[in-house]
């Protein structure tokens, strides 16, 4: 019965396929379970650290790198037995799924381009600089029928899955409060973190991560109050949020010009849980209880991390799927929109962004 009912979804997802003009034979195939040919574009630190997880991942490959700098693309590649490509289009026609690792700003230019030949995107944090470039994208991979997927990878990591799995079965009670945040003081100026051209800053570089966790638990934001300090680039070098939910209060920071802890915390009713730095690469946790009781959650992580993430899109796209229900495209908006509501209150601007 599971095979038949997978065998419906496949040709669902073909006729769609066809009758959207995009009929990719190479990716059907994929779809029934060959090896899955990977893409990336952009070749610098969160790439390698992507290509280095895909080998944790079983039935993908890299299979294509491209980059504006030949000689970048080429070193990642030949790293890993992959082809360097420096037209992208080129790229999109010898692969299965593109993973996004430019600068954030140039996000969308990518996945409007790959879900336009048919492809789909994982793509990393923060998938685009503000709510409305989030939601063309999405339009977009919509239209086409393709899988779309923001990279936000605590939720796919074993420690997250197993507190997750814990509290269902021995909850703190109704949870009303999230707290988490980091800052680094060691950030070089010339990162691309203080780049206001590239859509740079704390907020969207880091931020973004706490919006995640505070949305995960928390529900939709209903308000945000943030306090913060642009930097000598114009950029945000601080920000403190204090942010109402649907279900409770969140308290996040994030910069990059001061040192602060990465850790978080989830407070309930009948207690808290404190997942313990980096939060965003979870591995320990400690759940506290109102009667006294305390458990220690350790579930260490393999290879770099970005193959939990990978692998669950690999699992999606075999069957057919366009939207993940553990990363679905409303909480990526929900997480945009709550550091729209940051930046506005910071006045802060990138000078790409049109009314």
């Amino acid at each position: 019965m599971r095979d038949a009912s997978r065998s419906g979804t496949i040709a669902r997802r073909r006729t769609c396929r066809t009758e959207a003009g995009l009929t990719d034979s190479n990716i059907e195939a994929n779809i029934e379970g060959t090896t899955i040919r990977w893409g990336i574009v952009g070749a610098g630190r969160i790439a390698r650290r992507f290509a280095d997880s895909l080998i944790h991942v079983e039935g993908a490959r890299l299979a294509g790198v491209c980059s504006r700098r030949e000689e970048t693309a080429q070193a990642l590649a030949g790293a890993f037995d992959a082809r360097a490509y420096s037209d992208f289009d080129a790229m999109l026609g010898d692969i299965d799924a593109l993973y996004i690792a430019t600068l954030q700003d140039s996000h969308p230019h990518y996945a409007l381009r790959a879900f336009a030949a048919g492809k789909p995107v994982l793509c990393e944090k923060p998938a685009a600089v503000n709510a409305r470039a989030l939601q063309e994208m999405i339009d977009a991979a919509r239209a086409a029928n393709v899988l779309f997927m923001e990279a936000m990878k605590p939720p796919f990591y074993p420690l997250y899955r197993r507190l997750r799995a814990h509290l269902q079965d021995d909850p703190i009670g109704d949870i009303g409060l999230v707290r988490a945040g980091c800052s680094m003081a060691n950030v070089p100026l010339d990162h691309p973190s203080f780049s206001l051209e590239a859509g740079g800053g704390a907020l969207l570089d880091i931020g973004i991560y706490e919006a995640f966790l505070a949305v995960d638990w928390l529900g939709e934001a209903l308000d945000v109050q943030t306090i913060g300090r642009l930097g000598a680039t114009g950029v945000d070098v601080f920000a403190s949020l204090n942010v109402r939910h649907e279900r409770g209060i969140a308290q996040l920071f994030c910069g990059l010009d001061l040192q602060g802890r990465g850790d978080a915390l989830i407070g309930g009713t009948l207690g808290t849980v404190t997942i313990h730095e980096n939060w965003w690469n979870p591995a320990r946790a400690t759940i506290a209880y109102t009667d006294g009781r305390k458990i220690e959650l350790d579930e260490p992580f393999a290879g770099g991390g970005l193959n939990y993430e990978t692998a669950h899109f690999c699992e999606l796209l075999r069957a057919g799927e366009t939207e993940s229900p553990v990363m679905p495209h409303a909480t990526s908006m929900r997480m945009i929109a709550i550091i729209d509501a940051a930046r506005r209150d910071l006045k802060l601007r990138f000078p790409f962004e049109t009314d």
